[in-house]
């Protein structure tokens, strides 16, 4: 996400509607995949009839979809949204084929030579390690641990290596107007801390599979076995330490964790160790008066590193992050290496993802308002675009009531939280304004060159924000993402082209279908800018409490009952969710269900029909739950599921059905529930 809440969004994917997206199930040999099927709303052939739904609603909506679509090899994670994706990736790839094989204008030449210098496996075959040989020769050339830090910021800016910790330009958090620097804790390759510092045989293993991938990259560029264990031992040490001075993820959805405004000369106070003058000098910053440094102790931690640690260690750290960072892009054998650890060992994927998919996400996420101009012209009808606003515009009127019908919040507070509402602002489909790619410089002959200089190129674009007005009209996502988030800076609520569109947004369905799928992700976005962290900023962006004492109070008692209903589901035998983690998106999936089930009412009324009446041997309001839950349709590996558990801000599918249903009346009424059954259970939480 490029927007103020980028930095955050890089560990915990704040706000956002969906975590991992995995890619499509193609032919995994295939170069030239078939075009997918198109997903479509309200599956009939998906329910298992033969379940109770006031047991088990999941099951019951989900069952015959989960039995009927295994997780293909070469996925970690099956589910409606990888559907969509897959169907939106296979056609911005038969755009980025044709770009490659006959471009029609300078713009797609430029996006069709990356694709295809991409996909071109024997020119990465024949370069072997060449690309990266002379970012390894300047680490090599460090002789001074004084010199590290010119090195980290020519990574950094250059070749989009980050190392040691995390550089951005986000909007200041008490000031939403202005862009600053910001540092955050950073320079990890295990998916999170946990996995350094947990004991469990489980995580011993892990981190023994972790050095033995090191060793063999590591002497894939060159280095003899004793020194790829070499190089093993310190990465890990260093990289151990470097998790003992980080915050858990879950801390980190509190603002006050990671705002902390230093002057320059305060920062080199806290961390003497590294030459900040010389890295603000090699990223070209202006003159550095304030920064956000977000979490001051991990810098104390990386100063204490810094002086224990050997000269030699930390140039091993840094040529195996530079190796890592291109190894999946380099030869087979790297590539094949980087699976391995990675896709195989960490999250249980069986086979490789296909090129074609790979070079098609990369190029998305490069040059995505680019590749992005054209895909919509041809999926996302302007029509789409009016009717999802018209649907923003029943969910606000909706939030807007549900907000004066709380009974726990006083007035005061009531009327704080509407100015904020009335503040939201929306983004549907794609940016008013493209971005200019001319700047960015691509090979055709050497892709990790071309993801060299993508990286340089995004740099300086993030650079030259400093000092300008912020732009409220950027984007965080590109047009065919199938995903939607809320930017708690932006205050403004945004759904990519990619997700208006079935399973989610279907126009030749009743209102149910609708409501229940792409309007509880409206609510859901919206209902973000009220949970746990969106409920710290105001209208404008800005961190501040509008809430009085007594209904802060109220607001935690009601999100803690969230934390631990959630905190007692297990994805897998012996693995629980962490309700901390997972309280943002568990509060605006049940706030977001609430929000669209009034604005459905509201609609019906409109049309003089009823919520009881029946469509193919349902109601409008078992179409409403149902279209909710097969939304959540999914398969993960059991190995997935373990990660997600650890570093995902949203629940499992199963749960986002079975523990939101459950917190909702309406439900049971619609299901003829009763009280004590699971998907009515006398403890229910609600928030909003």
């Amino acid at each position: 996400m490029v927007s103020s809440a980028s930095m955050l969004a890089l560990v915990l994917s704040a706000g956002t509607l969906f975590g991992q997206q995995a890619g499509s199930a193609s032919d995994t040999a295939s170069q030239n995949p078939t075009e997918p099927k198109a997903p479509h709303s309200f599956d009939m052939s998906a329910i298992d009839t033969s379940a109770d739904p006031c047991v088990d609603f999941y099951q019951y909506a989900c069952g015959n979809w989960v039995k009927n679509n295994p997780i293909p090899g070469d996925q970690v994670v099956w589910g409606r949204f990888n559907e969509l994706a897959e169907r939106n990736r296979y056609l911005l790839y038969v755009d980025l084929k044709h770009a490659a094989d006959d471009p029609s204008t300078p713009l797609q030449r430029k996006y069709g030579n990356f694709f295809a210098a991409c996909m071109d496996t024997d020119l990465a075959n024949k370069l072997g390690d060449q690309p990266i040989q002379p970012l390894l020769r300047r680490i090599d050339g460090i002789q001074d641990k004084k010199e590290l830090a010119g090195v980290v910021a020519w990574l950094d800016a250059k070749n989009g290596t980050g190392a040691f910790f995390r550089f951005g330009i986000d909007q200041d958090e008490k000031d939403s107007s202005k862009e600053i620097e910001t540092l955050f804790q950073g320079g990890l390759t295990l998916p999170d801390r946990d996995y350094y510092l947990e004991d469990s045989p489980r995580m011993q293993k892990i981190r023994e599979q972790y050095s033995d991938y090191i060793v063999t990259v590591m002497k894939l560029a060159g280095d003899s076995d004793d020194q790829a264990k070499t190089v093993a031992s310190q990465v890990l040490e260093i990289e151990t330490a470097l998790a003992k001075g980080s915050l858990p993820r879950a801390e980190l959805r509190d603002p006050a964790k990671r705002y902390h405004i230093m002057t320059l000369t305060a920062l080199e106070g806290l961390e003497p160790n590294f030459d900040w003058s010389a890295y603000f000098s090699g990223i070209h910053s202006p003159a550095v008066e304030t920064l956000n440094v977000a979490q001051p102790d991990f810098f104390t931690a990386q100063n204490q590193l810094l002086g224990n640690e050997s000269l030699n260690a930390l140039r091993s750290y840094l040529k195996f992050h530079v190796v890592n960072g291109a190894a999946q892009w380099l030869s087979t054998p790297f590539e094949d290496a980087h699976f391995d650890f990675f896709q195989k060992t960490l999250q249980g994927q069986a086979q490789q993802t296909p090129r074609w998919r790979l070079c098609t996400a990369a190029t998305d996420r490069a040059m995505g308002e680019a590749v992005g101009q054209d895909w919509v012209k041809q999926n996302f009808p302007p029509q789409a675009k009016q009717n999802t606003e018209q649907m923003v515009a029943a969910l606000k009127k909706a939030l807007a009531q549900d907000i004066q019908s709380l009974p726990w919040m006083t007035e005061a507070t009531k009327q704080q939280a509407e100015a904020k509402l009335d503040e939201f602002r929306q983004k549907v489909g794609y940016p008013d304004k493209w971005r200019n790619y001319s700047k960015l410089e691509v090979t055709r002959t050497d892709f990790v060159t071309d993801l060299h200089n993508s990286a340089a190129f995004e740099f300086d674009y993030e650079m030259n924000k400093l000092g300008k007005p912020v732009n409220e009209k950027e984007w965080g996502m590109t047009p065919p993402t199938v995903n939607a988030y809320y930017d708690p800076s932006m205050n403004d609520i945004n759904f990519p082209a990619g997700i208006l569109q079935p399973p989610f947004y279907d126009v030749s369905k009743d209102p149910a279908v609708n409501f229940g799928a792409i309007g509880v992700v409206i609510g859901h976005e919206m209902t973000h800018g009220f949970d746990d962290e969106g409920s710290k900023y105001d209208g404008h962006g800005n961190v501040s409490n509008w809430w009085t004492d007594a209904d802060r109070k109220a607001f935690d008692e009601r999100t803690d009952c969230e934390v631990k209903e959630y905190g007692g589901f297990e994805p897998v035998p012996g693995v629980h969710l962490n309700g901390k983690l997972t309280l943002g998106e568990n509060t605006a999936d049940n706030g977001g269900i609430h929000i669209a089930w009034q604005a459905l009412l509201a609609t019906l009324a409109q049309q003089d029909k009823s919520i009881d009446q029946k469509i193919d041997g349902y109601t409008e309001a078992q179409r409403f739950f149902i279209s909710y839950a097969q939304v959540w349709c999914q398969n993960r590996t059991d190995q997935y599921a373990r990660v997600a558990a650890k570093t995902d801000p949203h629940s499992p599918g199963r749960f986002r059905v079975d523990g939101v249903v459950r917190n909702f009346d309406e439900f049971g009424k619609a299901f003829g529930c009763h009280e004590g059954q699971p998907m009515m259970p006398e403890d229910a939480c609600r928030v909003w």
